[in-house]
């Protein structure tokens, strides 16, 4: 990349979190561009798709759950490891506008770098781990599904981070019991 192709890039990246943080995942691309003083077709250069621009905003934190899941590979307790992941990828997912509505976007056959293919990966060998522990047949896609639909049913609450907290204790009560 050019040194201005790369100091747009940056620039716009920039300008998406904090309009995608005060907006949400529908945040105008216009708008976008505008503020970062370039046209839209530089915007469409670097991010074809508003999926392309969420996952860039996302991709540091993305990284960070797929570390943590790593580290957690190893830990003795399976069970205890995947709920501190699932506990880490729903704070990411309920204190971050968009990243629930991003992760509900993301394709039916996700490719490779997206973001639910990405937490799928990370998270599926916890999940393997962990399979005497949970309800038969629980998969990983379960899983972010239903922190998914955690993060979208708090965003709007007072409290959102205790009420999602609270909520996914009761899903794994439910998927693993005991």
């Amino acid at each position: 990349m050019r040194a201005d192709a790369r100091r747009n890039y940056a620039l716009l990246l920039e300008v998406a979190e904090q309009a995608i943080a005060e907006q949400g995942a529908d945040a105008s691309l216009e708008q976008i561009a505008r503020t970062a003083g370039v046209g839209s077709g530089t915007v469409r250069r670097h991010f074809p798709t508003r999926h392309a621009l969420l996952e860039a905003v996302f991709r540091r934190q993305i990284d960070a759950l797929s570390a943590r899941a790593d580290e957690l590979a190893g830990h003795p307790d399976a069970r205890a490891a995947l709920v501190d992941w699932l506990n880490a990828v729903l704070s990411f997912a309920a204190t971050t506008r968009g990243v629930a509505e991003a992760l509900n976007r993301d394709p039916v056959e996700p490719h490779e770098h997206c973001a639910t293919a990405r937490l799928t990966e990370a998270g599926a060998p916890l999940v393997r781990r962990a399979a005497g522990t949970l309800t038969p047949g629980v998969t990983i896609t379960d899983l972010l599904h239903l922190i998914t639909g955690i993060a979208l049913a708090t965003e709007h609450l007072p409290d959102r981070a205790a009420e999602a907290d609270r909520l996914l204790r009761l899903t794994v009560a439910g998927v693993s019991p005991g």
